[in-house]
């Protein structure tokens, strides 16, 4: 049986991550076997690797799984995806001689603003295992980032966007009526919940389809929306958390893609992933004006940038009434993607790093590799 070259370790985030499913991809791509360790459905994870996972667990749980997930890896190179497994991570390939990377897609200090959670000893924690993942990273053999700003003083950086893989994404198919907004990922208040709900709730002839995780902290409060508003739960649609490639399927057919993120610290210099992925399923763009997105949605000519939900609420209407305006915004959508297709794929230095750390931990006579079962 062929032995795993690459683990991947993620204690938080769920096997269905698109990121992960991304890298996974690239990775099988370059020749490397590769098995993943998460939390989740297994069946939600990458169908090339080996995927095992875990049950989701309450804090100490969590920083349990950690500490111990690495060393159930079977990997010659460990690639951690989150600060709580970074750490673990890298003392595990220092005391088994095996190669460590740290996948650092965002800065996970300023997520802890973004988290309801985050309060009193849970902060506390958050805290500290965002330092472990910093000093994890500062002495990993690569680190790998999501953007230019983040850990910019680090050698051994490899930029690894978040832009799409085409092979997870469908085929622009054209809108069905009646027109449907699209939102993609974690799904919680500072993510624009709230406010898309508060938009299409007076955008009538719309629909709302929500496909993602909902946090714990906001899904009462969801539901009691719904509950007192059954004109707006009719016209909206959620699904829980899917594999990317089964997600993005409603894409084809969805009108536009949502992107009404609030203006926090975790967000204010970051790009989030879902923009690049409407875009590169034909889709126009709402978002609010967060500089990035609402710079490459603006130069695209693909989409509309809004200031609060009322603002959202009046372009949807307004594309309502003129058709045109919306087949226009989709047709520069449609050019974004044909020019996106052309762009060599940007997992290049990812992938080479990662293969060059796979050869020099095997003729360095690192312990035994485990094999696919």
């Amino acid at each position: 049986m062929p032995a795993i070259d690459v683990t991947i370790v993620t204690s938080a985030h769920d096997v269905a991550d698109a990121r992960l499913h991304r890298q996974v991809a690239a990775l099988r791509r370059g020749g490397l076997n590769v098995e993943v360790l998460g939390v989740g459905q297994a069946q939600y994870g990458p169908a090339s690797a080996a995927v095992r996972t875990w049950r989701r667990r309450g804090p100490f749980g969590r920083a349990l799984l950690a500490i111990t997930l690495p060393w159930r890896a079977r990997g010659t190179v460990l690639v951690a995806l989150d600060p709580d497994s970074a750490f673990g991570t890298w003392v595990r390939t220092r005391l088994s001689g095996r190669r460590c990377v740290i996948d650092v897609h965002e800065d996970y200090r300023s997520v802890l603003a973004d988290r309801s959670w985050a309060v009193g000893w849970q902060r506390w924690m958050g805290r500290l295992w965002a330092r472990l993942g910093v000093l994890a990273a500062s002495h990993a053999d690569a680190v790998v980032v999501a953007d230019e700003h983040l850990l910019p003083d680090l050698e051994r950086r490899v930029l690894l966007r978040n832009l799409p893989d085409p092979a997870m994404l469908p085929e622009p198919a054209g809108p069905t009526k009646p027109p449907r907004a699209l939102y993609i990922g974690d799904i919680r208040a500072s993510r624009g919940l709230f406010t898309m709900l508060a938009a299409i709730s007076t955008a009538p002839g719309w629909q709302l389809e929500l496909i993602g995780a909902i946090s714990d902290a906001d899904r009462d409060r969801f539901e009691q929306l719904l509950a007192a508003d059954p004109a707006l739960a009719e016209r909206v649609i959620w699904s829980d958390r899917l594999p990317p490639d089964q997600a993005w399927r409603s894409a084809a057919t969805a009108s536009v893609g949502l992107a009404l993120l609030d203006d926090t610290p975790a967000f204010r210099d970051a790009m989030p992933s879902k923009v690049y992925e409407y875009l590169a399923t034909g889709l126009p763009v709402l978002t609010t004006n967060l500089p990035r997105p609402a710079a490459l949605v603006r130069s695209s000519g693909a989409g509309a940038v809004v200031a609060d939900a009322d603002a959202a609420s009046t372009t949807l209407r307004s594309w309502l009434e003129q058709p045109a305006e919306l087949d226009r915004l989709r047709a520069a959508a449609g050019d974004w993607r044909t020019s996106w297709l052309g762009r060599p794929p940007p997992t290049e230095a990812f992938v080479g790093a990662v293969s060059t750390l796979v050869a020099r931990a095997e003729s360095s006579t690192p312990e035994q590799r485990g094999t696919y079962e």
